[in-house]
């Protein structure tokens, strides 16, 4: 896995995505309430809603296209929809969030 740094912990509003771009992967990374950190792919599956635009509420994201619901930590379009988005590690080290990016294999949700 390669950690790319993509922004300070501080920087991150609450319930509000912000889009990470590394090497042609875009990503919509979330500080939720309790101030955990969660990434996931950034295109809707549906058709290919801006995640990081859409609505936070509890462990969700809703697709600002269609509404489609998905869980954050798992990715997992929520029933009666289906799909999935991939997700991504993240840590945060000194002040600054970084993303993990798999190595030497496809994404996959």
């Amino acid at each position: 896995m390669i950690w790319v740094e993509a922004v300070s912990y501080e920087d991150l509003a609450v319930n509000t995505g912000r889009t990470i771009r590394y090497q042609g992967e875009e990503v919509a990374l979330f500080k939720m309430k309790s101030g955990k950190l969660t990434a996931i792919q950034n295109r809707c599956p549906h058709k290919a809603g801006v995640l990081a635009e859409g609505i936070v509420c509890d462990e969700h994201v809703f697709c600002p296209m269609h509404d489609r619901r998905i869980h954050l930590s798992t990715g997992l379009v929520q029933a009666p929809d289906t799909g999935c988005v991939q997700t991504y590690s993240t840590k945060v080290h000194d002040g600054t969030v970084f993303i993990g990016f798999p190595v030497g294999k496809e994404l996959a949700c």
